[in-house]
C-alpha cells in the first residue's frame, strides 16, 4: 500500500508535556487540558486522556464524512449523532494497541440506508482512512 499525497488545507499543532500524566496545548491556545491516565490503567483519572481525545476527534470527524456523503445522496441525516469508543489495551509483541467502535443514530432514515451511510462515509472520513488497515474499527447502526 503507498502513501497518498494530499493537498494540505490546515495543520493542526499540539504540544504534550510530561506524557499521559500532564499537559497538552495547542498553539492557537483553543485546547489546554490536563491528561491523566485512567484510573482502569492505574492513574488518577482526573483529567482527560488521548483515547478521549482521540474518540472525540474520530467521531467528529466521523460526523462530518457523514455529512458529505449525505448530501451526495439527498439523505436527511439531521438529528444523526456518532459515538466513538475507543478502547487500549496491551497488544500480542508487548506494545499498547487501540481499537475503535463507531455508532451511528440517524433517525430520519431507514436501517439499511444508514448502514449504507456509515459505510460509505468511513471511505470518506480521515480518521477512518489513517487508521484502516491499522486497527480494528467496527461499525454500527443504533
Amino acid at each position: 500500500m503507498s502513501i497518498q499525497k494530499i493537498d494540505v488545507k490546515y495543520t493542526a499543532v499540539a504540544t504534550a508535556e510530561n506524557g499521559r500524566d500532564g499537559r497538552v496545548a495547542s498553539d492557537d491556545g483553543k485546547l489546554d487540558v490536563v491528561v491523566n491516565p485512567p484510573k482502569e490503567m492505574g492513574g488518577s483519572g482526573a483529567g482527560t486522556n488521548p483515547e478521549q481525545l482521540f474518540a472525540a476527534g474520530y467521531s467528529a470527524c466521523f460526523q462530518g464524512a457523514l455529512g458529505v456523503v449525505a448530501r451526495k445522496e439527498n439523505a436527511d441525516i439531521s438529528g444523526s449523532t456518532v459515538t466513538a469508543k475507543v478502547g487500549i489495551g496491551q497488544n500480542e509483541s508487548g506494545g499498547f494497541g487501540l481499537e475503535v467502535a463507531i455508532t451511528a443514530s440517524i433517525p430520519n432514515v431507514d436501517a439499511a440506508t444508514a448502514q449504507s451511510l456509515i459505510e460509505k462515509a468511513h471511505q470518506v472520513c480521515p480518521y477512518s482512512n489513517a487508521t484502516r488497515g491499522n486497527i480494528k474499527v467496527e461499525l454500527a447502526v443504533a
